[in-house]
């Protein structure tokens, strides 16, 4: 882990510590517990289980795609992919540090560059698709009831829903755009030469612009095979929703009625959309906040504060904790391997 993620999770625990301190004050914990304690085993095994879904869903799709490209894959080794892409996305501002590590994992076990690009900026460019057309679709069909259960936090959702929306044009340029992507991976390249964080070597340009190439091949490729774009698109629908059911399982296991599961799974999209892209390690803070007015109408009493530190506690904090095991896992598995190949030698 370099200083910069290092950083980002000291920044990570303090929001935390923050986040549980807000929670506890002012809340009946006597009760809160109690109503915890109501929630039946078999909706809390179901909903934990929807919550490891949700991330191994990126790593089926991370799989699918690799073998389009004719790689030799296993879906334990691209799930294990996504399970630290969470990692580093849960303690990095607007989930910025994701990606990267992904990359240089699979960088390491032998994925090309450029096609590692490709598949998980496709990924992203459909995660982020798929949000958006669940967000307009609830403001189009249900922005009265969404301004009634936002209320004040209403203009966030407006803020994630614009920022979501242009960052899916941005990376469809990107990626259908040979020339603008190439220009983006050469023209970092004389950025850091310029400022002397590089020095200049000619193979690595073209090296740079060989892997550009490639990756504009590869797109291309799943441009011509839409099929199978149409496959991720219908998958990432389902691992959407999934993470949405989760608050419906809840809010069944507590054994509460009177609200239909669309309306629950509508408003947890409501918050995924709203916090998404906000400067804060896991929208830590935010994400509670917006929980606790949004359902306010919906559980009652102590459950609310219950329901939201099981829904948040399952589909965030529980993930998160065995994300960073298995990103430990890797990162050790990987100086072990490192290790064999020079004794080899």
């Amino acid at each position: 882990m370099n200083r910069k993620n290092i950083i980002s999770a000291v920044i990570f625990i303090l929001l935390a510590a923050l986040t549980f301190s807000a929670i506890f004050k002012g809340n009946d914990m006597t009760a809160v517990f109690a109503a915890m304690n109501k929630l039946h085993p078999a909706y809390l095994i179901a909903a934990m289980a929807t919550a490891f879904f949700f991330v191994s869903a990126e790593g089926f799709m991370i799989c699918y795609l690799l073998r389009c490209l004719n790689y030799k894959t296993t879906a334990a080794t691209c799930v294990k992919y996504s399970f630290v892409g969470f990692f580093f996305s849960g303690i990095t501002p607007s989930a910025t540090g994701g990606q990267p590590m992904q990359l240089y994992y699979m960088k390491k076990e032998g994925h090309k560059v450029s096609d590692s690009t490709v598949v998980l900026m496709t990924v992203a460019v459909i995660y982020k698709l798929v949000l958006v057309v669940m967000g307009l679709g609830i403001l189009i069909f249900c922005s009265q009831p969404l301004a009634q259960y936002l209320k004040g936090y209403l203009y966030l959702y407006y803020l994630g829903l614009f920022l979501n929306t242009a960052l899916v044009v941005v990376l469809l340029f990107i990626m259908i755009s040979p020339k603008c992507f190439k220009g983006i991976v050469v023209g970092g390249e004389n950025l850091l030469k310029k400022f002397r964080i590089l020095k200049h070597s000619r193979r690595r340009t073209e090296r740079l612009i060989d892997m550009a190439d490639q990756y504009h091949e590869a797109v291309l490729f799943f441009l011509k095979n839409k099929g199978k774009i149409g496959v991720v698109i219908a998958f990432t629908v389902v691992q959407r929703c999934s993470v949405f059911f989760l608050t419906w399982l809840i809010y069944q296991g507590l054994s509460l009625d009177g609200v239909t599961a669309f309306t629950v799974m509508s408003l947890q999209a409501s918050i995924y959309i709203a916090v998404d892209m906000l400067p804060l390690p896991g929208a830590q803070g935010i994400t509670e906040l917006m929980y606790k007015t949004a359902f306010f109408q919906i559980f009652p009493g102590a459950s609310l504060t219950a329901s939201m530190c099981i829904t948040r506690g399952l589909n965030f904090y529980m993930v998160l904790v065995v994300s960073a095991l298995v990103s430990v896992w890797c990162h050790f598995g990987m100086k072990r391997r490192s290790g064999n190949c020079l004794a080899a030698k």
